[in-house]
């Protein structure tokens, strides 16, 4: 357990797992994203997204799905960058029905923003500002 390559394993698998069961207990339904973008320690763009869905006891669930590192944070590479990790893990675009994003005009924008652009290939996925933003 010393070795850092074998603690990446572990983490690696519990990751899998865990997104596994995540999948599962979403069974097939609809489901919304809150997505975020901000810099980490060395100045890189992250973006996390999380699912929201009400699973089969009618619980709504939020659950970290993952976190992806952008180069670009324009609009259209994020949509991509979000399109791919639904993919990754087998989640239907059709399935989609909220999206939550804050107030940036990348995400937001009515022509351009995330929210337009997803909007167009999902026309379900109903965006909700993110207020939380404002409490900082």
């Amino acid at each position: 357990m010393i070795c850092s390559t074998i603690q990446k394993e572990i983490v690696d698998v519990c990751t899998k797992e865990t997104i596994k069961a995540i999948i599962k207990d979403l069974d097939g339904d609809y489901f919304g994203i809150l997505v975020d973008e901000s810099n980490d320690i060395s100045h890189k763009e992250q973006m996390p997204l999380v699912l929201r869905y009400v699973n089969k006891n009618g619980e709504l669930i939020e659950s970290f799905l993952g976190i992806v590192h952008v180069g670009d944070t324009s609009a259209r590479s994020l949509q991509k960058e979000i399109y791919s990790l639904l993919l990754d893990h087998s989640l239907c675009l059709s399935r989609l029905r909220g999206q939550g994003y804050d107030g940036t005009s990348n995400m937001q924008g009515e022509k351009n923003g995330i929210k337009s652009l997803i909007l167009q290939d999902a026309p379900s996925a109903y965006y909700i500002h993110c207020f939380a933003h404002q409490l900082q």
